[in-house]
């Protein structure tokens, strides 16, 4: 089988792997199947929570006849551990699989160890680029699993901060106005991101001015189906009448101002990804603690002048000293821009 086919292969299976959530705890993972020429047999993802893993989902999908002797071309190495579904390792085994391609390992304990058992079986395991794949393929599939690899690892979720800030980044005029700074396009994008997080923080302060109801919602206006958890941060009580106890899904108080206390507490409730909506207050102090991972800054082209910053001193004295990242992606939204940056390896 040629060094292409098996590139082309996880070309697929990544695209394939990007159509599953990324909220729920799971990494996004695809598989292909290939026979000896390099055809593909089978192809799956994983959907979600609970359902079945892309390997298993690729095996579904083929000829059973044909997976014998077959390579399986994956984005994240085979699972050997059984949980709310058997391990991968067993059931590619068991199909008659005899060579694993993969992109990424497993960094979780749990559910590491798929190449070394299946090694052991005697079925030839590698990575791609092991199997000759080019650096800019494996990339790509890699990208996919590198918020849940890094929670994993850390055991804390991966943080997201955002804000919607006009072009001198305000987040509310000097009268404490600020529904609506960014246009319908960008509020529309920010329920996409909200869907595929499992929990969304606020502060007292922001809940108290402006009384969010933190659900996603769809296009049509209408909560989705699967809310992620709403978390109010501080120490003030939330009003009976508040927005957030009234939409559909769970909501949280919890009574502190210690940002890392409260996404340790996520963490162990099983939230992976946590979008950090406000305030500034709350933003401010997951930013001082070096725990935001990711940035969404929507910018609107309105000029305020003065009104409430998008963040509050960080106590930087002077531009060398900044916190210094790495912009990922720039989105043209109406007539405003969204910019996605990433906290440089190693920076505070």
């Amino acid at each position: 089988m040629s060094d292409d086919a098996i590139a082309r292969a996880l070309e697929r299976a990544t695209l394939l792997a990007a159509r599953g959530p990324q909220r729920g705890g799971n990494p996004r993972v695809g598989c292909v199947l290939l026979d000896d020429t390099g055809q593909e047999i089978g192809a799956g993802w994983h959907r979600g929570a609970g359902t079945a893993h892309a390997e298993a989902a690729a095996l579904a999908a083929s000829d059973p006849a044909r997976v014998a002797g077959s390579t399986a071309v994956i984005t994240l190495e085979p699972c050997h551990h059984t949980g709310r579904t058997p391990p991968c390792s067993r059931a590619l085994l068991a199909a008659g699989v005899r060579r694993v391609i993969y992109a990424a390992g497993d960094p979780d304990p749990r559910a590491a160890g798929g190449r070394a058992w299946l090694a052991a079986q005697g079925v030839d395991v590698s990575t791609a680029r092991e199997a000759g794949v080019v650096p800019e393929i494996v990339g790509l599939a890699a990208e996919l699993t590198r918020s849940w690899s890094a929670a994993v690892r850390r055991r804390r979720p991966w943080v997201l901060g955002k804000t919607a800030t006009s072009l001198d980044g305000r987040v509310a005029a000097a009268d404490g106005t600020s529904m609506w700074i960014t246009g319908a396009a960008a509020r529309a994008h920010g329920h996409t991101v909200r869907a595929d997080v499992d929990a969304i923080v606020v502060g007292t302060g922001t809940l108290l001015a402006d009384d969010p109801a933190l659900t996603a919602r769809g296009a049509d206006g209408t909560p989705v189906v699967d809310q992620p958890l709403r978390v109010v941060l501080g120490r003030r009580a939330v009003p009976e009448a508040a927005a957030v106890r009234q939409g559909p899904g769970p909501w949280l108080h919890l009574a502190t101002q210690d940002i890392a206390a409260a996404l340790d507490h996520l963490w162990e409730r099983g939230a992976r990804r946590v979008l950090i909506e406000g305030g500034p207050t709350v933003l401010g102090a997951a930013l001082r603690a070096g725990l935001v991972d990711e940035l969404h800054s929507y910018l609107a082209p309105v000029l305020l002048g003065a009104g409430q910053p998008a963040v509050p001193d960080l106590g930087i004295g002077t531009l060398r000293d900044g916190l210094r990242w790495q912009r990922t992606e720039t989105y043209h939204l109406g007539e405003d821009i969204l910019i996605t940056a990433r906290r440089l390896e190693g920076a505070h």
